[in-house]
């Protein structure tokens, strides 16, 4: 009687370790990847290689671009720029946003103009850019900063507008300054908004960049895909959308590490 609750325990942990593996498999996303593989790969089948590479053919073109560390050397120029523009807008953006979202007067006076400006998609702001910063580094670096700009104002702002009068209200009664009721207060409830727009802003990011970079660039992912229609390689436009993914996810990741790491006393959801 014994051996057989003991060997029913054992196969009761067996099942539960393998739940266990499942559930991680499952989470890892490992299968949603295959899946987008395996329908690419089929698809590719009923189409010619110039208009949908299959993803091995794609693969090969990887490989030929990176032979001679051209594509490193794109992907280097475009992570630069995205990380110039989306750190600078970063720093810009969120005292904005604070300052808007603190004073009420200020608030009436820009809140209707930013919400007209923030329609109008970077993409037609760049041959203004080109005018005003030339053709060279500066325009795609403010490029990004107006992508990411109000991306994170609003969200800022949103945080700011969040926050409970009663919380205000008690820091004010035990002798808080504005400026302590700021510091201590509103940028700490303020933060998981903040986080949450410079995560979006990332996107936004990459969107300038790689329009910039068709119109007026001789390097970087968004020049190769431009290029590549040239010459029909369909394959290195598939690279240049691939490598596109792999940086915002890379960049991502990092930046939700960051924040699970060193922001988590204010609640970061990440």
């Amino acid at each position: 009687m014994t051996t057989i609750k003991v060997e029913a325990a054992n196969t009761k942990t067996t099942v539960i370790e393998k739940k266990k593996k499942v559930n991680r498999f499952l989470k890892s996303g490992v299968l949603g990847w295959v899946v987008i593989l395996v329908v690419w790969q089929i698809a590719s089948l009923f189409s010619e290689e110039m208009f949908l590479p299959s993803p091995y053919a794609t693969f090969k073109g990887m490989i030929e671009i990176a032979s001679d560390g051209t594509l490193f050397v794109y992907m280097g120029y475009s992570f630069a720029r995205v990380l110039a523009g989306w750190s600078l807008g970063l720093l810009i953006a969120v005292p904005v946003g604070l300052l808007i979202g603190t004073n009420t007067w200020i608030r009436t006076i820009l809140e209707p103009v930013i919400n007209f400006v923030r329609f109008i998609p970077p993409l037609a702001f760049i041959t203004l850019f080109m005018l005003w910063f030339g053709i060279g580094e500066q325009s795609k670096v403010f490029l990004i900063v107006y992508a990411t700009f109000f991306v994170i104002t609003i969200n800022t702002l949103t945080g700011v507008l969040s926050i409970s009068k009663d919380k205000l209200l008690s820091a004010r009664s035990m002798g808080a300054t504005k400026f302590q009721t700021l510091l201590h207060v509103v940028i700490p409830a303020a933060v998981p908004y903040i986080f949450t727009g410079a995560k979006l802003a990332m996107g936004s990011s990459f969107m300038a960049i790689i329009g910039a970079e068709m119109v007026a660039a001789n390097e970087g992912i968004g020049f190769m895909i431009w290029n590549a229609r040239l010459y029909f390689k369909t394959d290195w436009i598939f690279v240049g959308l691939v490598v596109l993914g792999l940086m915002g996810f890379l960049m991502d990741r990092l930046f939700t590490y960051g924040g699970r790491k060193f922001l988590a006393r204010y609640k970061v959801v990440s």
